[in-house]
């Protein structure tokens, strides 16, 4: 599916893992994102962790892939805007003001996103108040995806 004109992008860049990859796919799918894949993957997108995630869904994805960070760069609608996600950054994602059709990037579950990258665009964070190290990164999309929408007034 190709959607004409997209609320959101929500871009990963080399995900590692196909069951939060097909979960956040699902959830695209329900609030009509577009979702990127930047490659190199850390799976193939026949992976059966991966359907199994998105279920029935896939036909209802608007996915586009890119061989690297640069593609997906030269590919970016030039009116649009990137903003960053990272449990390094200082500011966290309230503070931040999206506009239909910008992109949320979000980095490999393991190592995040790239220092270059990070401090190339605006970064923000979800605060952790708990002990744990991390959320998971399908919670982490679902969570400022959900947030900007909402801001939008999308519902």
């Amino acid at each position: 599916m190709i959607l004409e004109d997209p609320k959101l992008h929500v871009v990963l860049y080399q995900p590692e893992i196909p069951a939060n990859t097909g979960n956040i796919a699902r959830l695209c799918g329900a609030a009509q994102l577009r979702l990127h894949l930047i490659h190199p993957l850390g799976f193939s997108v026949d992976d059966k962790h991966l359907k199994r995630a998105g279920l029935d869904y896939w036909p209802e994805i608007d996915v586009q892939h890119h061989a690297n960070f640069d593609a997906f760069l030269n590919g970016m609608d030039k009116n649009a805007r990137l903003f960053c996600f990272s449990g390094h950054a200082s500011t966290v994602y309230p503070q931040a003001t999206v506009n239909r059709g910008d992109y949320l990037l979000f980095g490999r579950e393991t190592l995040g996103l790239p220092l270059e990258i990070r401090n190339a665009y605006p970064c923000y964070r979800v605060p952790i108040w708990g002990k744990v190290r991390s959320l998971n990164l399908s919670t982490t999309v679902g969570i400022v995806s959900y947030h900007y929408l909402y801001q939008m007034g999308f519902f």
